[in-house]
C-alpha cells in the first residue's frame, strides 16, 4: 500500500516561475532555461510511489534535486506544478492550519547538521516536537526520555549539545523526530556529516529501530553504499530528473545509463547481492520415492553428476550418479536409502559469505529459503559473474570464472559433470 504518491512534480526557481513553467514542461533543458530566463529548473516531472513501512532512498549528486524533492513532502518548498498525496490526501492543497497540523503529527524530519537548540538540554531538544504539539511537560519528558534511551543516550538527558559528539547529537535529532510518533520520517543527508565508523553505527541504529517501528522513512543521500544498505527501493536523480528507480538489486544489476553506472564503480557487490541471485533452478529434482533406474537414465541423459533430492518442498539431500547406480544394482524400490547430506545456504546470505564457503569446498551447494524450502543450486560461475565489476574487461572476468570453477563438480549448470 502506497503511503506517499508523488505525481508529476515540477519546480522552477526564480522571480516568475509560472511564466517559464510551460517551457520546462515542454522539455526545455536546464541550461537553456537558465540562459533564457535566469530561472533554475529544480525538478522536472517527478513521479514516485513510496510504500508504507519501507525505507525509500532518494539519491544523486549535489544539485540533482534530491533535497529539493524531500522538502516538497512537507511543503517547506512549494511545487510549481504537480501533487503529493499522503494517505490519499493532497498535501499541496492543505490550508495553513491543516499544513501546520500535518507537520506536527504526520511527518518528522532529521537534518544533516542536527538542527539542535544549543541553549536547550538534550532532554528539552528531544521533547521539542511534543512541546509544539502541546503535550504536558511531564508526559513529553517521559516520552523524550524513553526515546533517548532507545537511541543509546540514557544518562545524557541533562547535557547540552556542545557536550556531545557528532554521532550523539544526531541521535538526539533522531530521538526528537521519533518522539512525536509521526508516521513518516524524512531524513535529509542525516548521516553524511558523521565519521565513517559513526555513520555505520547510525545506519545500524536506524535499521534496528525500523525493524521494531515499521515507519515510512524517506532517506536522502549521495552515497550509493548507504543507499544500497538502507533502502527497500532507490530513486536516482540527475539535474532534477528521475533517471532510475527500483530495488537495490535492480540498480546494481541493471543500471539505466552511464550516470547510474558511475555510482557503481566502487560498490562492493558481494555485500549487496545474495545467494538467491546466484541460484540456478535445477532441471532435475528428485524425491525420496524416485525410482533408481529412471533417475540414473535421466542423469546420464543430462550428463549430471548429481541432483538435489526434495522431501516435499524441503531439501532432503543430494543423490550422486554413483549412488544412483548402487541403488539400481541393489534393486531398491526408491532412492531414499542412497541420499547423502548436502550443504545449503539461506537465500539471503550475501555473496561475500558465499565466496568464503566456496573457497573451503568443491562440494555442491544448495540455496534454501526461510522455510528451508529448495530455491536452486548455487552456480560458482554465476557468483563470479555477479561480484565482478561490470567495467572489468571481458577476458579478465572470464579468467576469474574459469579459475573459480577449477575442481568443481559443475560448471554453468551445477549438476553437470565436469
Amino acid at each position: 500500500m502506497s503511503k506517499i504518491e508523488v505525481r508529476n512534480i515540477y519546480k522552477v526557481f526564480g522571480a516568475k516561475p509560472e511564466r517559464w513553467l510551460a517551457a520546462a514542461q515542454a522539455g526545455m533543458s536546464k541550461e537553456e532555461l537558465l540562459a533564457k530566463s535566469g530561472h533554475t529548473l529544480g525538478l522536472r516531472d517527478i513521479s514516485l510511489s513510496i510504500e508504507e513501512g519501507s525505507i525509500y532512498v532518494i539519491m544523486g549528486l549535489s544539485g540533482s534535486g534530491k533535497s529539493t524533492l524531500i522538502r516538497h513532502f512537507n511543503r517547506l518548498i512549494e511545487p510549481s506544478a504537480g501533487s503529493i498525496l499522503v494517505d490519499g490526501e493532497d498535501v499541496t492543497q492543505l490550508s495553513k492550519r491543516g499544513l501546520e497540523q500535518f507537520r506536527q503529527r504526520k511527518m518528522s524530519m532529521v537534518f544533516q547538521r542536527f538542527g539542535l537548540f544549543p541553549h536547550r538540554t538534550v532532554l528539552d531538544n528531544a521533547a521539542y516536537g511534543l512541546q509544539v504539539q502541546g503535550v504536558a511537560k511531564a508526559e513529553r519528558e517521559r516520552r523524550a526520555t524513553d526515546w533517548l534511551d532507545q537511541v543509546g543516550l540514557a544518562g545524557f538527558a541533562h547535557q547540552y549539545p556542545h557536550q556531545l559528539s557528532g554521532g550523539m547529537q544526531q541521535r538526539v535529532g533522531l530521538a526528537r523526530a521519533l518522539a512525536t510518533d509521526a508516521e513518516i520520517l524524512l531524513m535529509d543527508e542525516a548521516f553524511s556529516a558523521l565519521d565513517p565508523l559513526i555513520r555505520r553505527d547510525m545506519q545500524d541504529q536506524l535499521l534496528q529501530l525500523q525493524a521494531k517501528l515499521n515507519k515510512t522513512i524517506v532517506f536522502i543521500t549521495h552515497d550509493l553504499d548507504e543507499a544500497l544498505r538502507l533502502g527497500n527501493r532507490i530513486a536516482i536523480l540527475k539535474d532534477g530528473e528521475l533517471v532510475q528507480e527500483g530495488t537495490p538489486e535492480d540498480i546494481l544489476l541493471s543500471p539505466a545509463n552511464a550516470y547510474v553506472q558511475s555510482f557503481l564503480q566502487d560498490v562492493n557487490r558481494s555485500k549487496v547481492l545474495n545467494a538467491a541471485h546466484a541460484a540456478n533452478p535445477s532441471r532435475l529434482t528428485l524425491t525420496m520415492r524416485s525410482r533408481p533406474a529412471q533417475v540414473l537414465e535421466r542423469m546420464r541423459a543430462l550428463d549430471y553428476a548429481y541432483a538435489p533430492v526434495l522431501d516435499g518442498k524441503r531439501l532432503a539431500g543430494v543423490l550422486t550418479r554413483e549412488r544412483a547406480r548402487d541403488a539400481v544394482d541393489a534393486a531398491s524400490r526408491d532412492i531414499s536409502a542412497y541420499v547423502d547430506e548436502m550443504a545449503s545456504v539461506p537465500a539471503g546470505t550475501n555473496l561475500e559469505d558465499v565466496l568464503g564457503h566456496l573457497l573451503r569446498t568443491d562440494a555442491p551447494l544448495a540455496v534454501t529459503d526461510d522455510n528451508d524450502e529448495f530455491v536452486g543450486m548455487l552456480s560458482r560461475a554465476k557468483v563470479v559473474e555477479l561480484v565482478t565489476p561490470p567495467e572489468a574487461p571481458v577476458e579478465e572476468a572470464a579468467e576469474a570464472s574459469a579459475d573459480a570453477d577449477v575442481g568443481a563438480t559443475a560448471e554453468a549448470t551445477p549438476e553437470r559433470a565436469a
